[in-house]
């Protein structure tokens, strides 16, 4: 009896293999495998190093940004303006070259950015307007500076020393995507091992249980709004270096391809739940999917319907993930 006992102990103990929940656990990652096959049947040309290179340089902007609306949204806020930030700290930059030199010019701008995202946190925590009424009043009134400093035209002839991150090492390996991933890296390791990280995690979850346990709630939401701020001005310093020009009307609608690759990397636009590293993951799975619609030459008017399609698809399946994660806890 005493052996059988022991057997039917051993049962209860034994860990399963449960695919459904390993499915749900690295469902990025299934999803980008799935992509990868696809876009390797439908042409030759995309699973090369030079495409995946290409793929890489061209979704840092866009990553950049992602990294800071991932913080704010953790902490159930959201940032409309980061496209009007970029174009503005973009513009900023460019016009203060002759005057400060780019090492200045570039402070210039990232300060810029740093502002607009106090601005952002102080009417959302102090005033309390609501984060998308006040990002977006942010995001025309940064809009019209841009316009207004150039009375809308584009800076042209920036010096070959800014030109650096838009350029390739060794010629190959792109600048703008290092620096992508260099920050994904820093701002996982803050979210995950750091006491500002657990702090923001615990303002998404609860504010209110948040503000009982001590934490200073509404500077911690500027906190982000801060880094939000400063990464968008970072990626509008990025892109006006890859393209060699300041355009006062870049970086628009892009707030919508942030928020729609942080909320499919697996942050939940309620807050406290996901992480940078997904979003990572979610930035390549939109390029992806565009990349592929490139490649087949399909039309940009289709591409837009398809790749709405797909973002509303995966966002549901990404919904129906974190419920049964959540269930699982």
């Amino acid at each position: 009896m005493e052996h059988v006992k022991e057997v039917s102990s051993e049962k209860k103990t034994a860990p399963s293999f449960d695919l459904g929940k390993m499915l749900r656990k690295y469902n990025l990652f299934f999803l980008l495998v799935v992509f990868i096959v696809i876009g390797s049947a439908l042409s030759p040309k995309f699973l090369t190093i030079q495409n995946f290179l290409n793929l890489l340089q061209q979704s840092a902007v866009v990553g950049i940004i992602s990294i800071g609306m991932t913080f704010v949204i953790i902490v159930a806020g959201i940032d409309l303006s980061v496209g009007s930030v970029l174009a503005l700290a973009g513009m900023a930059t460019a016009l203060a070259i002759p005057y400060t030199g780019v090492f200045g010019a570039i402070l210039l701008g990232l300060i810029a950015g740093a502002v607009m995202g106090y601005i952002n946190g102080l009417v959302t925590t102090k005033l309390k307007v609501p984060a998308f009424i006040a990002t977006m009043a942010m995001m025309v009134a940064a809009r019209g500076l841009a316009l207004l400093f150039t009375d809308g035209k584009p800076v042209y002839n920036l010096p070959e020393s800014i030109r650096f991150f838009g350029k390739n090492l060794f010629d190959r390996i792109p600048v703008s995507g290092i620096i992508w991933i260099v920050l994904t890296i820093l701002a996982v390791l803050v979210l995950r091992y750091t006491t500002f990280g657990r702090k923001l995690y615990a303002i998404g979850g609860n504010p209110q249980s948040a503000h009982l346990s001590g934490i200073q709630v509404n500077r911690y939401i500027t906190y982000t709004y801060i880094i939000s701020g400063v990464l968008s001005a970072l990626a509008g310093i990025v892109l006006a270096s890859w393209l060699t020009v300041g355009q006062p009307t870049a970086g628009k609608s892009i707030e919508l391809d942030a928020i729609a690759a942080v909320v499919l990397g697996g942050t939940s636009l309620f807050g406290g739940i996901g992480g940078v590293g997904g979003t990572f993951v979610g930035v390549l799975l939109m390029s992806m999917i565009t990349n592929i619609f490139n490649l087949l030459g399909l039309s940009s008017y289709f591409q837009s319907i398809f790749m709405g399609a797909i973002i509303v698809l995966a966002l549901v399946l990404n919904r129906f993930v974190i419920s049964k994660q959540t269930k699982d806890v």
